[in-house]
């Protein structure tokens, strides 16, 4: 309900239960890919592009060579995100339609970092979303790339380690409150 741009990528109804135990509900239910939809957008921009670049990291031999690139410049980015020589390579690898899961990946941190990747990926008729929707969109199109008897497991994985990031992620403001 915090976030109503999730709406658009979530047919879950909203409740009352908490993030984490709401995500958890998602997971055990009839369409579990939505709990990392959830995550991705209950995560923090930064945040969900690190969890998105950790979940791609494990899939690296389902990815190309292009997309370990791809990871490799979003994980430079996250480890220094005021990094003037990242934020050029991510608005480069932005300026490249979003085709493969690390692609996106590479949109939401150009997207989070200042919206100038919006610009370089402005076509007539695109809409642009929130660094979550291409959160989303690159893990669950890497997650695609599983073998259907591994997909649960993996996508089990994915979930607990973003809500173990939504749980760091909040102890950390409320330290620094």
């Amino acid at each position: 309900m915090a976030c109503p741009a999730v709406a658009e990528d979530m047919s879950a109804p909203a409740t009352e239960q908490a993030s984490i135990d709401f995500c958890r509900a998602l997971l055990a239910g009839p369409v579990p890919e939505e709990a990392i939809t959830f995550c991705a957008y209950l995560l923090a921009a930064r945040a969900a592009v690190w969890w998105a670049h950790e979940c791609l990291s494990h899939l690296t031999d389902l990815l190309d060579g292009q997309d370990q690139e791809l990871l490799r410049l979003v994980g430079d980015w996250v480890s220094e995100p005021d990094n003037p020589r990242h934020h050029a390579a991510l608005s480069r690898a932005a300026a490249m339609p979003p085709t493969t899961p690390a692609a996106w990946i590479a949109l939401a941190a150009a997207w989070r970092d200042d919206g100038s990747a919006a610009e370089a990926t402005a076509r007539p008729g695109a809409r642009l979303f929130p660094a979550a929707h291409a959160v989303n969109a690159g893990i669950l199109s890497g997650l695609a790339r599983v073998a259907l008897a591994d997909r649960f497991s993996v996508l089990s994985a994915f979930v607990e380690l973003g809500i173990q990031t939504a749980e760091i992620d909040a102890m950390r403001q409320s330290t620094d409150a």
